[in-house]
């Protein structure tokens, strides 16, 4: 173990250079290092620590198949990016929780009452906090600890930086106080409580499964306490085609009604056959009780119910089509997931504001960018936010100059699957 003083001596001379380079592959050794110098130094002038001190990471994350279908206990594909939240950590002797997350405020969480506070709701403190008890709950004794972070993964991005936020949080205290007995999937469920519970947030678990475990990720979500994770052994990097998520300059951090309102209507049709989720609605009842769901739950809920039951079987196809190497075919079915949740899941703008269609337009003006080539989909949650798109890579410069001709300078981030997930970096 390092202490502060001690890690920062070793990155700068380069004992460190191995395990970042085993976890920053993009962007090179340089960039690496010196994000990690800056936080560890900002870790000694703002708290000064005594004891150890550690780097970690949480990446973001892409969905790479299955739009809203983890909540209905589906089948996803999702994978860990190399954006990503980088933090230097170290325990205080307090019961105190401190962060100070570079461009944000700085917040303390008192370990003494670890129960959600309404006042916390959409915070920061409240993921810190909803943490810190997920661990606790586990019969781990969580101690102070005081963070430095950065982060290169943008806040209403879509890559969920809440997710990343949560796994950061959730690997520095598994290391201090648990021994490193947590492990990836118990961590993601951790982060979920603590989105769902104190937060505020009605997630599935999808976004912190992307982001804990790393690579490409099939999981099957039919027991949600304890899921079905198989990572799926692809080399993205020789696809030939770039990863590109276009940020639409238009944040869906303020559509937690939208997104509610999809697990709602979803739900309602479940509840006609005397099921709480889709999943356990075979597919031909749903289809001979049509006429009936139309009058009961309306044309939008039957349809984005569609929505699920095709892009759920969508998602283990696009993974079998990994697993044989066949990119095209995982292309093709890209597509056709954009499709679905444009037509059936209606997720790509907010019928709260209409004359905001940033989405649509993106996909619009990508589709005409790309040629009949790759492929392109709204990404995550969807009503406002990013879009994705796999590009040829002798296109991506065109892609991204016509993309950010319409939406500005930065927005077209290419983007690499990572295969670590959440994990100390330097120890």
């Amino acid at each position: 173990m390092y202490s502060c003083n001690q890690l920062l001596q070793a990155l700068e001379a380069g004992q460190c250079d191995a395990p970042l380079s085993a976890v920053y592959t993009a962007g090179g050794l340089a960039q690496a290092k010196a994000r990690a110098l800056h936080v560890t130094q900002a870790l000694a002038d703002s708290f000064a620590p005594k004891g150890a001190a550690a780097l970690f990471s949480g990446p973001g994350r892409t969905e790479l198949g299955g739009n809203h279908t983890d909540h209905q206990r589906g089948h996803v594909l999702c994978a860990s990016v190399d954006m990503d939240m980088l933090a230097c950590a170290a325990p205080n002797g307090l019961n105190v929780i401190r962060v100070q997350s570079e461009g944000y405020p700085a917040l303390e969480v008192d370990l003494a009452d670890l129960s959600p506070r309404p006042e916390e709701a959409n915070s920061s403190a409240a993921l810190v906090r909803g943490v810190a008890e997920g661990v606790a709950k586990r019969g781990y004794a969580v101690g102070g600890t005081d963070i430095c972070a950065v982060s290169t993964v943008l806040s209403g991005s879509g890559l969920s930086s809440s997710a990343a936020y949560e796994i950061l949080i959730g690997n520095i205290l598994n290391y201090f106080f648990c021994e490193g007995k947590l492990d990836a999937i118990e961590l993601a469920k951790i982060g979920q409580y603590a989105e769902n519970v104190h937060f505020g947030k009605p997630c599935g678990l999808m976004d912190q499964m992307g982001s804990s475990v790393g690579g490409a990720v099939a999981i099957d979500f039919n027991d949600p306490a304890d899921p079905v994770v198989e990572q799926v052994n692809f080399d993205f990097s020789k696809s030939g085609y770039a990863l590109c998520i276009v940020d639409t300059a238009s944040s869906h951090g303020d559509l937690t009604d939208d997104y509610a309102a999809v697990t709602r209507e979803m739900g309602a049709v479940a509840a006609h056959f005397g099921k709480a989720v889709l999943r356990d609605v075979p597919l031909a009842e749903f289809h001979a009780a049509l006429p009936t769901l139309r009058a009961e739950c309306g044309d939008r809920a039957v349809l984005r119910a569609m929505h699920f039951y095709a892009d759920d079987r969508r998602a283990v196809q696009e993974a079998g089509a990994l697993k044989r190497g066949n990119f095209q075919a995982f292309l093709n079915m890209v597509n056709a997931s954009g499709l679905s949740s444009s037509l059936r899941l209606q997720n790509t703008w907010s019928t709260a504001d209409p004359r905001q269609q940033a989405v649509p337009l993106a996909l619009t003006v990508g589709e005409y960018l790309l040629d009949g080539k790759g492929a392109i989909r709204v990404h995550g949650g969807g009503f406002a936010g990013t879009i994705q798109a796999w590009v040829p890579e002798g296109r991506t410069a065109l892609f991204k100059t016509g993309i950010e001709e319409l939406f500005g300078q930065g927005k077209c981030h290419v983007l690499r699957i990572r295969p670590q997930g959440g994990c100390v970096v330097v120890s």
